[in-house]
């Protein structure tokens, strides 16, 4: 694959061991790049590493880190040294489904800070030293949420569109200087961490969940190429007609209305 070539021969992936990340993980995996992989349980994280190491023989170092932690950047910087990464893909997230007043102080502060001050900082050191080498590429996960006002998503909502801005004025400050940026927005997916929210049956129009494996397939199809994308062909009709056709106020509604239905709130 063309990766290797023109990014280089290590990745550092947040979020890893299961859904998109996991997806990610296999990818690259598949490419021929070594890995660190990061994610808080550390059974299933050593297990995954050791599955790609002897499949696919490449170096994976798997990381235990709860990227919640306001000290978790401090923490990598620490374990991992002066080892330079090619490639970072920043799918962690936390999430609250519910009315915002309910979620607690703690919890939200720790969605800010695995969702958007985290990724800022890691995005700060290491595609600081892509721009200076003069290469490297960095994915950050977005969502459809993130493109309206989202009720009953509101935390986890504008931390998404977070990202999104970022990625995006990255792309513009750095694709001169050889580090490809994009923001990868990603509806509902067929992830663990989906099912195990119990989502009831969505409305008639709604798009269908996608897999990881399609995210992923597009994100890399896309990477330097766009500075942000919807994953899915359904998503990006529904995302065309709730940006630029519907009134902003209507897309909010419809947003906040499905939520609303599909988890019984």
């Amino acid at each position: 694959m063309y990766l290797k070539e023109r990014y280089g021969k290590q990745a550092l992936i947040a979020g890893a061991s299961e859904g998109i990340g996991a997806e990610f993980s296999l990818y690259l995996a598949k490419a021929g790049i070594n890995l660190v992989l990061i994610a808080r349980g550390k059974e299933k994280l050593e297990s995954f590493a050791s599955f790609l190491e002897e499949n696919y023989h490449i170096k994976v170092q798997p990381v235990s880190c709860d990227l919640s932690d306001n000290d978790s950047v401090n923490y990598l910087t620490t374990v991992l040294g002066n080892g330079r990464t090619d490639i970072l893909v920043y799918n962690a997230a936390l999430s609250y489904i519910g009315p915002f007043e309910a979620d607690t102080d703690e919890h939200m502060n720790r969605i800010m800070q695995a969702n958007m001050i985290t990724p800022l900082n890691l995005v700060k050191r290491i595609g600081g030293e892509m721009a200076a080498k003069g290469r490297g590429a960095i994915i950050l996960m977005s969502s459809l949420a993130g493109l309206q006002g989202s009720g009953f998503l509101s935390s986890y909502a504008s931390t998404k569109a977070f990202n999104r801005i970022l990625a995006e004025s990255l792309w513009y400050e750095w694709k001169d200087r050889g580090v490809d940026v994009i923001a990868c927005c990603a509806g509902a997916t067929s992830t663990e961490n989906y099912i195990k929210t119990n989502p009831g049956k969505p409305g008639f129009l709604a798009p269908r969940v996608t897999t990881p494996r399609e995210v992923v397939k597009e994100c890399f199809r896309y990477l330097g190429k766009r500075p942000s994308f919807i994953a899915g062909t359904g998503n990006r009709i529904a995302g065309m007609f709730m940006q630029r056709i519907l009134p902003r106020r209507l897309a909010v509604k419809i947003m906040g209305d499905n939520t609303r239905k599909i988890y019984r709130i």
